[in-house]
């Protein structure tokens, strides 16, 4: 270890070409004070999040908090948005490779979320590596060569950064401060702030970011803590920071205003944030008695569940200020199959025309060919405005009640949705244990979220009294371990490569592993981050 580096630091991984130049003894420095002034109070938020929990399994069910129904009713709005997050027509998301990186920056979005989190596997090379392609990029020097030759270089007029870090549970088992695992969140974002708040300001943009897995607004007063400290050890000014909070759980919903207010000096926005919200609302009432989801194919923005949380995101938004963003687009167009895409993409635009006539100000896409089909819908609804904040949905009245009406017409649990949540999930978990975090499986990106709709849903068919399949059987242990098999041997058949005893049979052990145990594991992420291989 060289000296140099700050008392109480340790670096556990290997220190591969260049990652020296972001783990330089300043950075370090700078996390380690993150670490120190903020550990507690993230383990406390944490241990909350366990407690709510028990209540809910309880059967307390969520409401609007009474002891802030000040802020709910006050008159204020978020700090001016910069320029550059006035137009959010089309954003795209992607892990942080170098290819992929420079596909979204060129793609004619108008934000590019880098994503740290749930379409990146957090091996140690990927997360350094990621900080260094994210630093090169402002600086223009990002370039990829493939092995056929492909030439990958920056064009002119890029997309506007935004940084996704990890959310508040994941930890950085390489990087240890005071003999424990630094924070995930803290790692990601006091690395990128530190070699790159300066460099954002100086080419008239800023250090832009979007806030995974938050629950309630002590988290966000967390966050916007820590902004403060960041801003204050740089000597950067306050509200310089700009975030876009991720609505993604369902007890959040119920706190919007809340979590507005504490970021209100930093806040751009809100963002629909579908498939881990429709994952939360497993995950929470997994255990009561008339909470049976179906197929998550059948769980679409038109349920009444998720049209009352899109439309209360838009009205909470648009009266404080703020951009509302839409959801995922997961579609990955074919490069053989014209048909396939003619059919894809028109449900892409009915899509994005939902959304732009609920009021939302921009939505996201997984692929560069649907920027334009996004930036076509929101062109035709805002003409020449940036965004539609002018609309203030005052005929949105949302209830407690409506937020959790799970009912879902229709709805069915199929043996053809139970196989393809196991060959989803596997081949997720296969990729994730290799180091790709958003893998294309049947023309659909997948990342971590959607592979935790598919085993949450698994487990609790297996563990619910009532669940059975469409056509009258009981869901059983021994049922999902007999589809578990079939899948299995399928997907072994497709590739020699899971013939050995290798990440496929690691994913097939831990996909079995999840949906059996008794106790719900709260994140697949957590609980397969040690078998990673850096």
């Amino acid at each position: 270890m060289s000296p140099a580096i700050p008392v109480g630091v340790e670096i556990k991984g290997k220190m591969h070409e260049r990652f020296s130049s972001i783990l330089t003894p300043q950075a370090l420095n700078f996390l380690g004070k993150l670490h120190r002034e903020f550990r507690h109070c993230r383990k406390e938020l944490l241990k909350r999040r366990a407690q709510i929990q028990a209540e809910m399994q309880a059967g307390k069910m969520p409401n609007f908090l009474e002891q802030t129904a000040s802020i709910r009713q006050g008159v204020w709005e978020v700090a001016p948005i910069p320029t550059d997050l006035q137009k959010r027509w089309a954003e795209i998301t992607g892990p942080t490779d170098r290819k992929m990186m420079i596909n979204a920056l060129n793609s004619g979005a108008n934000v590019f979320m880098a994503d740290l989190e749930d379409a990146n596997s957090p091996g140690w090379e990927n997360m350094i590596q990621g900080q260094l392609n994210l630093r090169d990029a402002l600086n223009r020097t990002l370039s990829f060569t493939s092995p056929q030759g492909k030439r990958y270089n920056l064009n002119q007029n890029l997309a506007t950064l935004v940084v996704r870090p990890r959310g508040w549970h994941l930890e950085e088992q390489h990087i240890l401060i005071d003999g424990e695992p630094a924070s995930g969140s803290l790692v990601d974002f006091g690395l990128y702030f530190w070699h790159n708040a300066r460099r954002t300001l100086e080419k008239g943009t800023g250090p832009y970011f979007y806030l995974p897995k938050i629950e309630n607004h002590l988290e966000a007063r967390l966050w916007n803590a820590v902004f403060e400290m960041a801003q204050h050890e740089l000597n950067i000014p306050r509200k310089t920071i700009k975030a876009t909070v991720l609505i993604e759980h369902i007890l959040a919903v119920y706190e919007m205003d809340e979590i507005i207010y504490e970021l209100r000096d930093h806040l751009a926005g809100l963002n629909a944030g579908r498939w881990d919200y429709i994952f939360s609302a497993i995950k929470k009432f997994r255990s009561q008695p008339d909470c049976l989801f179906p197929d998550r194919s059948q769980v679409t923005m038109t349920v009444p569940f998720m049209k009352a949380y899109s439309d209360l995101l838009v009205k909470t938004c648009h009266k404080r200020g703020a951009h509302a963003i839409g959801g995922m687009a997961a579609f990955i167009p074919s490069r053989r199959d014209p048909q396939v895409n003619e059919a894809a993409l028109a449900k892409v635009q009915q899509d994005k025309e939902r959304e732009a006539g609920q009021g939302f100000d921009g939505s996201w896409v997984a692929h560069p060919d649907l920027v334009p089909v996004v930036h076509k819908v929101f062109q035709e609804q805002l003409n020449s405005e940036n965004h539609q904040k002018h609309r203030m949905r005052d005929d949105v009245d949302v209830s407690a009640k409506a937020l959790i009406d799970f009912q879902v017409p229709g709805g069915k649990i199929t043996e053809a949705g139970f196989r393809n949540n196991i060959s989803v999930g596997l081949q997720y978990m296969e990729s994730w244990l290799q180091g790709a975090g958003a893998v294309g499986i049947n023309n659909l990106m997948e990342d971590a979220a959607t592979a935790e709709i598919s085993r949450s849903q698994m487990w609790q068919w297996v563990h619910h009294p009532k669940a059975k399949l469409e056509d009258g059987r009981d869901i059983t242990p021994e049922l999902f371990r007999q589809l578990l098999e079939e899948e299995a041997s399928q997907l072994r058949e497709a590739s020699e490569a899971r013939q050995s005893d290798g990440p496929f049979t690691q994913a097939v052990r831990l996909l079995e592993e999840l949906v059996m145990q008794s106790e719900f594991t709260e994140f697949l992420t957590v609980r397969a981050y040690p078998y990673l291989a850096d």
